[in-house]
């Protein structure tokens, strides 16, 4: 199992490859994306400043667009950010697994596992529940600079579930650092409960252990944590997902 220290630096590397925002220093890592869906902006880490320095600086790079803090455990700045007004708005535990002891699952009849043929297609079924058509368009732009090999310090790999010849699940894979990180595990809301989501994290298992990876990780969403916990995942930490005032 790699380590946790590593576990955050592949996360890390992974939203920095949405960033169209320039570089920015070590203790106060951020990306702006643009796109206007909070977590597609935001801080990754802050650590070693005075927390109303940290705020400050992330406010004048990320104005304009919604944006998140993830407070995780290479932040120091979390008390200090409460002081100054801001406002948790949920807890994302992190996830990893040994895939190779990782649960099998069967997929669902009829669902047909891939790699995503139609970018635009799988873009709007993860992003389904956006409220912003604009920024739906805005990620499948994005997604393409992934493609370009422009973006991030890793590979990207799209795994669409297909269901009467519709896109009813995705996964995103990502590969960096020596492991797999997993994102954007989706399935249409009138296929719920089905056993479609946890196909979709399987099927990304099996591709990262055909590429080497041995830990996989995953931020675990309240929908999403049990059925990760059957497939073998265990919380090895936790992100604070905070939002200040601008």
């Amino acid at each position: 199992m790699e380590s946790l220290e590593t576990i955050l630096a592949a996360h890390r590397a992974y939203l920095l490859g949405w960033n169209t925002g320039g570089e920015s220093k070590p203790e106060l890592i951020t990306y702006r994306s643009g796109v206007p869906h909070p977590p597609l902006n935001g801080v990754l880490r802050a650590a070693g400043l005075d927390p109303a320095e940290a705020l400050a600086e992330a406010q004048d790079r990320l104005a304009g667009v919604p944006w998140v803090w993830w407070l995780g455990p290479d932040s120091d700045v979390r008390d200090g950010l409460f002081a100054l007004g801001a406002t948790r708005i949920g807890t994302l535990p992190i996830m990893a697994v040994d895939i190779d002891r990782a649960t099998p699952v069967e997929t669902p009849p009829r669902l047909t596992i891939g790699t995503a043929e139609d970018l635009e297609a799988f873009v709007r079924a993860y992003a389904a529940p956006w409220e912003s058509r604009r920024a739906v368009e805005m990620a499948i732009e994005r997604e393409r600079v992934f493609d370009s090999g422009a973006a991030g310090d890793g590979t990207v790999i799209r795994l669409a579930g297909y269901l009467d010849g519709r896109v009813a699940g995705t996964s995103v894979l990502w590969l960096s650092h020596g492991m797999a990180s997993i994102y954007f595990v989706s399935t249409r809301p009138e296929l719920r409960r089905r056993g479609i989501g946890a196909a979709m994290t399987r099927a990304a298992l099996d591709v990262a252990r055909e590429h080497g990876a041995r830990t996989a990780a995953l931020g675990a969403t309240e929908m999403g944590e049990s059925v990760y916990h059957r497939l073998g995942f265990r919380t090895v930490g936790a992100f604070d997902l905070i939002v200040s005032e601008t």
